[in-house]
């Protein structure tokens, strides 16, 4: 996965914006307001996903590639390294969920 792949699958989905609210180095999209992904732009990519808490811990015990959301709760947030470790298609389902909870708040 690459950055160009994850902003076009974003900004596909209905009521995204994009923006650099943090700086240059963190993309962020939001669904209606609310932020449901930041992406680093420098370095090797990682991404913060929002997340069902019970489902947060599991992913992390699942994959050493999933960590506590890096600067966020850490109990509603996932960072997840685009490393090649967990296959792009599981990725974006952990983005749609990641949308979808944000859409139930």
């Amino acid at each position: 996965m690459n950055i160009e792949f994850l902003r076009e699958y974003c900004i596909s989905k209905k009521d995204v914006t994009e923006s650099l609210p943090f700086g240059d180095e963190t993309l962020v999209f939001k669904r209606a307001g609310k932020i449901f992904l930041l992406a680093n732009l420098d370095g090797d990519l990682y991404i913060n996903l929002k997340c069902d808490p019970a489902l947060a811990v599991e992913l992390r015990e699942r994959y050493a590639s999933v960590i506590p959301g890096y600067h966020m709760n850490k109990k509603h947030w996932n960072t997840v390294f685009a490393d090649g470790t967990i296959p792009d298609k599981e990725i974006l389902e952990w983005i749609d969920h990641s949308y979808n909870i944000v859409a139930k708040k």
